[in-house]
């Protein structure tokens, strides 16, 4: 960009851009306000409020006041990282205490599955019964997914309603309102930047940096932190905070932070020129403090300077001394949740959704069912892949007496790792005779599964004179990779989930790339004269054996253990086990897994001990 025009017209994309990524909101509902009780101080109060972001949902929050003021007062949303206890995490209640000394209307709310808003909880009605934030975000949050929504435009919609309500209040100037957050919340003062025009200006805390920096840092982050599309659209955190300019923003970071500060630095430069070329460079900030991650002091004293500079409500940015107060003072609901006030959960409305797809989708024929997964997958290259002969590993002891591993290059940089069941050793390319073959999909590891499951022994026996191959598929078995630390394959935040989450943002989500390496060791398979493929699978490899053998005229028979019952089972339980790489987003508007299958019944489908949503098997054989 080089003229004021280019930059606005670039702001006016990124607006666009960035509401593609987090779809249409609902529309706006009565708020139902109601403020439960009030805790008077020295220069404020504290008016303890629940309000309704959507029917039946409440949302608590602590409004502060100032006393001896004259009003209108600028006004603040804030918006709490992850902390058990939400909006009274003493960091937060800090940033709001502070502000209102100064005079300032401070609402800050509870973030969905924290505080008072705990979506799953115990016998008790006390605690969660998965864990606090992140894993209550991305229990919900990932299942989401499956019905074509997103968890982060949920949070955010919080954040809107927060800001509906704040206007309500005759004490608030609504020419003076701002947003600011840590850590998760300053993401979602990052994307309520981008999202709500009615801010004048923001300042989002030890979150800012690039998604190439947490990419490259092996960070991940929960799935309202990953919004679908953002990085096949090209966006990046600063492109949130571009859609304000020229508006006062300032960047908060922390030189410790893993959060990378060298991103905050990289996005402040890029914003610069941009507020530059809008004429007002004066209002785009960048502050770095000396400390690690969190709303710290040095990080809260630079954003009232910043608020301060412009309201002119106050001068300086020295914190005055603050009052930390106990949760018990700050809670809004008699019994400390929600539940116990009849707000619904958000599984409740993800079922409910998924009850009504089910309902209008009706039961897909095949033809419906292959064209409804074409649509999702990339276009495939026109002849077989190249391929590696790998040397031998010694020690693995399979079925048959021998095997040759072969590396096929499904798409650049990308190998699915196929292991040849053999009489004996060799290092060469497969018979060119035409042969069938079982193609088998492993659930984890074809190496462990070869070596240990009766599954295959089974598959082998049944056809003995047909050629045997097992492959992994990207992220699986001798692909898997040590992404996010070692031994991080199965826990929330480890590396299936890290690169599930960022498929998502690339647009091409993770089973769909695994249904292409399946079609593309097909198409190898087929070069390499094998004519008559068995497509076997089991459990997570079931994902994408199955919509591969829908769509490929090569397959002739299919066996599965362990499939999954259908997406919709997932989308109908609240507790389920399966990942999100099992997950394609908004599956259910289209197809479900349960089609697919009657789908297959024209090429002779096995299906053996089908899984649950909990990984229990819930029927022998069919």
């Amino acid at each position: 960009m080089t003229t004021e025009a280019e930059a606005e017209a670039h702001v006016q994309t990124v607006r666009g851009l960035i509401r593609e990524c987090f779809g249409p909101f609902p529309e706006r509902t009565p708020l139902k306000p109601r403020v439960t009780s009030v805790v008077e101080r020295d220069a404020y109060r504290i008016e303890n409020v629940i309000f309704e972001s959507r029917p039946e949902f409440l949302v608590t929050a602590n409004l502060y006041v100032p006393k001896g003021r004259k009003f209108p007062l600028p006004g603040i949303v804030g918006s709490c990282g992850h902390s058990a206890n939400g909006k009274a995490v003493d960091a937060y209640q800090s940033f709001a205490q502070g502000l209102a000394r100064q005079g300032y209307v401070v609402l800050i709310f509870d973030p969905i599955g924290q505080g008072e808003r705990i979506q799953y909880l115990d016998d008790h009605h006390s605690k969660s019964t998965v864990g606090v934030g992140v894993h209550e975000h991305l229990l919900v949050g990932n299942q989401q997914f499956l019905i074509g929504d997103f968890f982060g435009s949920w949070r955010a919609w919080d954040g809107i309603r927060a800001l509906d309500y704040l206007l309500t209040r005759s004490e608030v100037d609504p020419n003076h309102v701002g947003i600011t957050g840590n850590s998760g919340g300053g993401t979602m003062t990052m994307w309520l930047s981008g999202i709500e025009p009615r801010w004048t200006m923001a300042a989002p805390s030890c979150a800012v940096t690039t998604f190439r920096r947490n990419f490259d840092n092996e960070l991940p982050a929960d799935t309202e932190q990953c919004p679908p599309l953002a990085l096949k659209l090209g966006l990046d955190h600063g492109d949130f905070l571009a859609a304000m300019a020229p508006k006062p923003v300032i960047i908060l970071a922390a030189e410790q932070d893993y959060f990378d500060a060298r991103g905050a630095t990289e996005t402040y430069q890029r914003l610069k020129k941009l507020w530059s070329l809008l004429g007002a460079e004066q209002n785009i900030h960048l502050f770095i403090g000396p400390n690690e991650h969190g709303y710290t002091q040095p990080n809260r004293e630079a954003m009232y300077g910043f608020f301060n500079e412009q309201t002119n409500v106050t001068k300086g940015s020295a914190e005055p001394k603050l009052i930390i107060e106990k949760d018990e003072t700050l809670r809004c609901t008699p019994k400390g949740q929600v539940e116990g006030l009849g707000s619904r959960t958000m599984f409740s409305y993800t079922k409910a959704t998924a009850e009504d797809l089910t309902r209008t989708r009706g039961e897909l024929d095949a033809v419906a069912v292959r064209q409804a997964i074409e649509a999702i997958l990339p276009v495939r290259p026109d002849g077989p892949p190249d391929y590696e002969i790998l040397r031998p590993v010694s020690g693995r002891k399979y079925p048959k007496a021998a095997f040759t591993t072969y590396a096929v290059q499904t798409e650049p940089g990308v190998r699915a790792i196929v292991y040849r069941l053999d009489e004996k050793p060799r290092s060469a390319r497969p018979p060119a005779t035409p042969r069938r073959c079982v193609l088998y999909v492993a659930h984890q590891s074809s190496d462990v599964e070869l070596r240990e499951d009766a599954f295959i022994k089974e598959l082998i026996s049944s056809e003995p004179k047909t050629d045997f191959y097992a492959v992994d598929v990207r992220g699986s078995g001798d692909s898997r990779p040590d992404t996010c630390g070692p031994n991080q394959f199965l826990v929330p935040y480890g590396n299936d989930y890290f690169y599930a989450a960022h498929s998502i943002m690339l647009g091409v989500p993770y089973p769909v790339q695994r249904v292409f390496d399946v079609l593309q060791v097909i198409a190898w398979l087929k070069s390499v004269g094998r004519n008559e493929i068995h497509l076997a699978a089991k459990g997570w490899g079931a994902i994408p054996a199955t919509l591969a053998a829908v769509v490929s005229d090569d397959v002739r028979r299919v066996t599965l253990k362990h499939a999954l019952t259908s997406w919709t089972s997932i989308a109908e339980t609240e507790h389920y086990k399966w990942p999100l790489s099992s997950f394609v987003p908004g599956a259910l508007k289209s197809f479900d897994l349960s089609d697919c299958y009657r789908a297959l019944a024209a090429k002779d489908l096995r299906q053996v001990e089908l899984w649950g949503p909990n990984g229990e098997v819930v029927a022998a054989i069919k």
